[in-house]
């Protein structure tokens, strides 16, 4: 038995709000993203700077631990919010290293 087009038109409809909410989610992701790199880009200047060590393992560890229990709070997987955080952490200390390569 197929849909009646009453029951397609109305899913059709449904499907496009959420892409349009999604849309707007990854622009905020988007933006969010830059900023904190504008940040940490600063972090790596400074540390550069200062002959400071490109990573801080305590402090990333404390950071993954609050990520994964805001995580949970907010009903996501805290091994994808770990990952994410990880791989974001990873390209900071890239950044940072080159900072110092630079300075």
């Amino acid at each position: 038995m197929t849909d009646a087009p009453d029951d397609v038109t109305r899913a059709a409809q449904i499907l496009k709000g959420h892409r349009e909410s999604i849309d707007r989610l990854d622009a905020i992701l988007v933006y969010t993203l830059a900023e904190r790199f504008k940040h940490t880009q600063a972090v790596g200047v400074l540390k550069a700077q200062h002959d400071l060590p490109p990573s801080d393992p305590a402090r990333e560890e404390k950071q993954i631990a609050r990520l994964e229990a805001l995580a949970l709070e907010a009903d996501l997987d805290p091994v994808f919010a770990r990952k994410f955080l990880n791989f974001v952490i990873q390209e900071v200390i890239r950044h940072h290293k080159q900072h110092q390569a630079d300075a």
